[in-house]
């Protein structure tokens, strides 16, 4: 089999070039990648990504690519639509016509984050900010495209490669003795490395039997707040480097109303992986783990 790569410096894309190697020939690319470079990689040239799977002919195509930047979305409304969702349905359309199997990633921003419950996939969808109203409007039009996919809805994702919430804190906590973090948004974080390897996973069983086909929520095991992530992290990293020299002493909570922003977040990112662990026969270790070993691996 091959498979089309786009996405590929993202951080699931990054972890993606690694668990996608061992299921056959792989072309990779990133936003800049042209067709005189083997392919087209911009989601904002539709006729490029049109042209480069008909000329590559892959098996399986792995969108890693989207816009991710929440509340810029807010004022570019146009931009965030083109990749997260006009993108999307162009691959889709180009799947179809070829019989090839379209993996995409969504989040769950598609829901509006009430209650407590963790969401399942058959949930409503209400979206709170333009990121959110995008990347549903992306599922959609793959769904309309009528092929054969797999849509992993995810939330708060990490990785060692690049920026993260984790290092965010480290570094604030070596500046000061104080710090607050929001305590009333709930999720799991979720390692690319994880959301990578289920992927592999899934494209294996999913080729064999079409019927695991559809739309699956992944996320690491548990649940915390970005309060008690900050509070692991810090703890953590005395544990594994007690030279380190963190300053703070409190992580103090506080709601989401003292940090506005200009898109809204949900406060309710739980999602229930039981459709994805039933179908593929997994187990989603819980998130601490993987942010334990994200972090022996920076610090």
């Amino acid at each position: 089999m091959s498979c089309l790569l786009l996405g590929k410096n993202g951080q699931v894309g990054w972890e993606l070039q690694r668990s996608l190697a061992s299921l056959g020939e792989l072309v990779a690319l990133d936003r800049h990648s042209t067709l005189a470079d083997g392919g087209c990689g911009d989601l904002n040239n539709l006729d490029g990504l049109r042209e480069t799977v008909a000329r590559l002919r892959p098996t399986v195509i792995v969108n890693a690519a989207a816009y991710t930047a929440v509340d810029k979305a807010e004022s570019e409304p146009d931009q965030a639509y083109a990749l997260n969702a006009l993108a999307p349905g162009v691959l889709a359309e180009a799947a179809q016509a070829l019989g090839a199997l379209l993996v995409h990633y969504s989040t769950d921003y598609v829901f509006d984050g009430s209650g407590t419950a963790p969401w399942n996939e058959g949930a409503a969808t209400a979206p709170l900010s333009v990121y959110g109203q995008t990347k549903l409007e992306g599922e959609q039009m793959i769904a309309a495209a009528g092929a054969r996919h797999l849509i992993f809805r995810t939330s708060w994702v990490y990785a060692a490669r690049g920026s993260n919430f984790a290092k965010t804190m480290l570094r604030l906590a070596q500046e000061r003795d104080h710090l607050t973090v929001i305590d009333d948004q709930f999720g799991a974080p979720t390692g690319a490395e994880l959301i990578a390897d289920v992927t592999a996973h899934a494209i294996r069983q999913t080729l064999r039997d079409e019927a695991c086909c559809g739309t699956y929520h992944l996320a690491a095991s548990g649940e915390t707040t970005w309060n008690g992530y900050a509070r692991f992290v810090l703890e953590t990293a005395r544990t594994l480097q007690p030279d380190l020299a963190i300053q703070a002493r409190e992580v103090a909570p506080v709601p989401t109303s003292a940090f506005p922003t200009p898109a809204r977040r949900p406060l309710n990112s739980r999602l229930d992986t039981t459709h994805l662990r039933e179908n593929f026969g997994l187990n989603l270790p819980m998130w601490q783990h993987g942010v334990r070993r994200m972090l022996a691996e920076i610090l």
